[in-house]
C-alpha cells in the first residue's frame, strides 16, 4: 500500500533539507520526481544524485528550475514536467522563506509581503495549475509542508507562523473542494528540524537545550524523519485522509 510505483511526484525547495529527504525517500518508493528550485545546478546535481543510487525499483529524477514567486515560472515548472514525466499524481509544497527573525511589529513591509507571497499565494497558484489534471483523473494528493509554528504565538517566528497557519486552512479548502474530485490534500507539521534553512535556530544553543528538554524523544528531528508521511499521504495507504494536518516534532507539542 506504500509503494509509488507509475507515480509522478512534483516537489518544490527538494535541493536540500526536508524536500530532499522527500525527493529521495518518493524515488526509493517508485515514484518518479521532480528536483526544483530556484537554481538549476542545485536541481541538477541533486537529480544526479539520486538517479546514481543503486535501489532496487527506484524511480528517477529530473531537474527543473523555478522560482515559485513568479507565476509565468510555475506555468512552466507544472508543463516541462508533464513533457518530461507525464501527468502529476502528487504535488508536494515544500519550498518557503522566512527573512525576518522578530517581532511581527518589527517587520518590514518588504519581508512580510515576501513572507505571505512565497509561503502561501505560491502554493496556491500551483496547487491551481495541477488540479485540473487530477480531477480529470480523478485522483492525485497534494501535501503542504506546514510547521509547528502554525500553532502557537511566535515571539520571533510571528510572520512565519502566520504564513504556515494559512496553508493549513489552503489545505483544508482543497479538501472540502475538490473531495468530491478523489483528490486528497493534507499538511505535514514539522517540529525543530535539522535542516540549512532552520540552523539560526538549531545552532542557538540555549533554544536547543530548552526545545530537547521540552521533546519526549530528547532529540530535535532530521530531514528523514518527515520523509515517510510524504510519502504515506502519497500512497493508497492514505487513501481515506484528507484535509488533515500531521504533526511531526517528537512529542514536543504535547508537553
Amino acid at each position: 500500500m506504500f509503494k509509488l510505483e507509475g507515480k509522478v511526484a512534483l516537489i518544490t525547495g527538494s535541493t536540500r533539507g526536508i524536500g530532499k529527504a522527500i525527493a529521495i525517500a518518493m524515488t526509493d518508493a517508485g515514484a518518479d520526481v521532480v528536483i526544483s528550485s530556484r537554481n538549476l545546478d542545485d536541481c541538477k546535481e541533486v537529480a544526479a544524485e539520486i538517479n546514481n543510487r543503486d535501489t532496487l525499483n527506484q524511480g528517477r529524477a529530473v531537474a527543473i528550475a523555478c522560482n515559485i514567486t513568479h507565476r509565468d515560472q510555475l506555468e512552466r515548472l507544472v508543463e516541462d514536467t508533464r513533457k518530461q514525466l507525464g501527468q502529476i499524481d502528487t504535488l508536494v509544497l515544500n519550498a518557503a522563506v522566512n527573512p525576518h527573525l522578530g517581532s511581527l511589529s518589527s517587520i518590514p513591509d518588504k519581508a512580510l509581503d515576501k513572507i505571505l507571497s512565497t509561503n502561501i499565494k505560491s502554493n496556491h497558484w500551483l496547487s491551481q495549475l495541477v488540479l485540473p489534471e487530477m480531477a480529470e483523473r480523478k485522483e492525485g494528493s497534494i501535501i503542504i509542508i506546514s510547521s509547528i509554528a502554525a500553532f502557537f504565538g511566535q515571539r520571533n517566528l510571528g510572520a512565519y507562523g502566520l504564513s504556515k497557519a494559512a496553508d493549513l486552512a489552503l489545505i483544508r479548502n482543497l479538501a472540502v473542494e475538490y473531495g468530491g474530485d478523489n483528490i486528497r490534500a493534507n499538511a505535514i507539521a514539522p517540529g525543530l528540524i535539522k535542516t540549512e534553512f532552520a540552523r539560526m535556530l538549531w545552532e542557538d544553543k540555549r533554544l536547543l537545550e530548552d526545545t530537547i528538554y521540552r521533546t519526549p524523544l530528547k532529540r530535535i528531528g532530521n530531514p528523514e524523519d518527515v520523509a515517510g508521511t510524504a510519502v504515506f499521504l502519497a500512497s493508497k495507504a492514505a487513501q481515506f485522509i484528507t484535509g488533515q494536518t500531521i504533526t511531526i516534532d517528537g512529542g514536543s507539542c504535547i508537553y
